[in-house]
């Protein structure tokens, strides 16, 4: 009997943001709840640490770069045209299929195989509609690391009418069918907007410092080779220690938003008799750098940004150990074979992709021995021990030891010692890169395509979204 998937997602929440990953100062009881009833990932990264590559990746179960120029990224077609969906899949075998919350697709009405999508737009063209306020009248933009409160209380937020939308699908769906429903939130993606009801759960919070590395101490010495996308987004290098912890309590707030609801759908869920037969996915895009080593945002191999959260509770027929942790690497390309599984679909019938049933991984199977991953010009190979990042423009590289060292503190890439796992990640990369025909890579050497730019430079192309008017299109696209 095929199983009904429930897939939870939220937009840049960084692994640490858990209380079952040891995170003291975070309230997430419902989400901790998952983590005993099911498998805690504690080496899940994304496959691009920026929004549309990575909802790319999640439909396709393909690493981003392994895409065709032209497809995945932002105002590209999310997917080729002959590539199969998760969602495309499941409804052609007889699933009921929703999206609900952020899609992040383009064109970005396309349902990619959903048989149904109520998606950000939707939300604002009610809250207009009826003459309500928007959480965004406080004037930031969608890419804005400056703490505000919402203009708006939570049962008139996005994180509301998302969760609300959820549970009117599970009430109306329709009995005869499974049903996937993948419910996207769009927090804690900037702004840091928490409503006022859950900002006063932090208001003077302890939270954990921002962390800074013996490579990163000054904002002003750093290679712009190695933080450059983050100076065009927000420039969290110019926050002081103080307005970082600010942004920090919201955003924890937001997060705590999230969890509460997730709550509820749980509990409708349980009050349906639905829990029992539900494979239940949490994740994330990707992360946030929340001001460690001088960063926001994305777009770089860091921890704080490429380093997720995921969540698999398993139907109560399954033989997987509950509470437990896998520490295997897995990504966003894991999605796909995973809900393929759990609808029952044999090999022949899933599609080719990159992935790893997270069930089998969680039962003790061996998977990958390393993780490539690509943001534009950013690459990173990730082992079990080491991590190599590296810059194709201006080639600064940082090598970590994620064993010894897992706050990324200490950069080895100049220590002799560490020479042997360069050259070997080094290498990894450049096949990766010649494979794909990468301009980046010739004759298994990693080659530079350009210069870094300095950070004037690059604040001067900000992304839209930063400092925009608020209730815009482009703020809900961007």
């Amino acid at each position: 009997m095929p199983a009904n998937i429930l897939f939870l997602c939220t937009d840049q929440q960084r692994h640490d943001t858990l209380g079952a990953s040891g995170n003291p100062h975070i309230w997430t009881p419902h989400l901790d709840h998952l983590c005993e009833s099911g498998v805690r990932f504690s080496r899940a990264y994304t496959d691009a640490p920026v929004c549309a590559p990575a909802r790319a990746t999640m439909l396709t179960g393909r690493h981003w770069w392994n895409f065709p120029r032209g497809y995945g990224n932002f105002g590209q077609t999310s997917v080729p045209p002959h590539w199969e969906t998760f969602p495309a899949l499941l409804t052609r075998n007889g699933y009921q299929t929703r999206l609900v919350g952020k899609a992040h697709y383009h064109p970005e009405r396309c349902h990619f195989g959903w048989e149904g999508m109520e998606i950000l737009e939707d939300y604002y063209r009610e809250m207009a509609k009826n003459g309500r306020e928007t959480p965004m009248n406080h004037g930031l933009g969608q890419n804005e690391m400056a703490p505000a409160l919402a203009t708006t209380s939570a049962n008139d937020s996005l994180t509301h009418w998302t969760t609300q939308r959820a549970l009117n699908f599970l009430e109306t769906r329709d009995p005869t069918r499974p049903f996937c429903l993948k419910v996207s939130y769009s927090k804690p993606h900037p702004p840091f907007d928490p409503p006022l009801e859950f900002w006063k759960l932090y208001e003077n919070a302890d939270v954990p410092e921002a962390i800074l590395g013996d490579w990163s101490q000054n904002a002003d010495e750093i290679a712009p080779a190695l933080m450059q996308p983050t100076w065009s987004l927000n420039g969290a290098d110019r926050f002081s220690s103080a307005q970082i912890r600010q942004i920090r309590r919201a955003y924890y707030a937001l997060i705590t938003q999230i969890d509460y609801s997730i709550g509820h759908i749980l509990g409708r869920l349980r009050e349906l008799d639905l829990l029992d037969d539900t494979l239940i996915v949490f994740t994330s895009d990707h992360g946030e750098m929340l001001g460690d080593h001088h960063m926001g945002a994305k777009t770089t191999f860091l921890e704080g940004a490429a380093h997720i959260p995921m969540i698999l509770r398993p139907p109560a027929n399954s033989p997987l150990k509950r509470g437990a942790t896998c520490d295997e690497i897995v990504c966003l390309a894991d999605l796909l074979p995973t809900f393929c599984a759990a609808a029952g679909l044999d090999a022949s019938q899933i599609p080719a992709n990159d992935g790893h049933d997270l069930a089998q991984l969680a039962s003790g199977e061996t998977g990958r021995k390393f993780l490539v991953g690509r943001c534009s010009n950013f690459h990173a190979v990730i082992e079990k021990r080491w991590k190599l990042i590296w810059n194709e423009r201006g080639g600064a590289q940082l090598l970590f030891d994620l064993a010894n060292d897992p706050h990324e503190t200490r950069d080895q890439s100049q220590n002799p010692e560490c020479a042997a796992p360069l050259r070997r990640l080094r290498a990894i990369l450049a096949q990766t890169l010649e494979e794909t025909h990468h301009p980046a890579a010739q004759n298994g050497e990693l080659i530079s395509t350009g210069e870094a730019q300095n950070r004037d430079e690059v604040r001067q192309n900000a992304w839209l979204g930063l400092h925009t008017i608020s209730g815009t299109r482009h703020d809900v696209l961007h």
